[in-house]
């Protein structure tokens, strides 16, 4: 690919996050347009919807995996690398909100990257346990689960405008490892 290629492809994947944060139903030529290119340059590089949306889903995730690296790069335990998480993943819901009712998770390489997500968040939960962090007795796929819909709660309570990602951060955070009780 010419660096040209990489260019636009990058400029059309930041106009179409641009896009559909605002309007998850917008059409490919609203993102042509707010690309400043051709909706043939667009079907160029991606032959319709799917395509677009399997390539936003996996910048997305790059953008979540190098958010999470980022934050975690000087913690000292599970525990406070998986705090951390959640305090660099809340902050992209406005970014990525929309992805999560687009059926990109099909695909075979879409599926492959959250399978590792998960695995790697399944091992830091399992030395979390180690450090006492969750009752041993609590099944790590549940735990798992319940990290990744507290994460879509904090998005939407971000993009709802009902709290900042901060906020939503020490909410999911709290109620992982404490609950609702007081």
């Amino acid at each position: 690919m010419r660096d040209k290629d990489v260019s636009t492809i990058d400029h059309i994947l930041e106009a179409a996050f641009e896009v559909f944060s605002q309007n998850p139903g917008a059409s490919l030529a609203d993102v042509a347009k707010q690309a400043g290119v051709g909706r043939a340059t667009l079907h160029r590089h991606f032959a319709g919807r799917d395509d677009l949306m399997i390539a936003l889903t996996l910048t997305a995730a790059k953008e979540l995996d190098a958010a999470v690296e980022d934050a975690t790069a000087n913690c000292q335990t599970y525990t406070e690398g998986l705090e951390a998480g959640l305090n660099a993943i809340l902050p992209l819901a406005a970014r990525h909100m929309f992805l999560s009712t687009e059926p990109a998770s099909q695909d075979p390489r879409v599926t492959e990257v959250y399978a590792t997500q998960t695995r790697d968040l399944a091992h830091d939960i399992d030395m979390a346990k180690a450090e006492g962090t969750f009752d041993p007795h609590v099944p790590t796929e549940w735990i798992v689960q319940a990290y990744e819909n507290l994460i879509y709660a904090g998005w939407a309570t971000v993009v709802a405008g009902d709290a900042t990602p901060k906020q939503a951060a020490a909410l999911a955070w709290r109620t992982l490892t404490k609950g609702t009780c007081p």
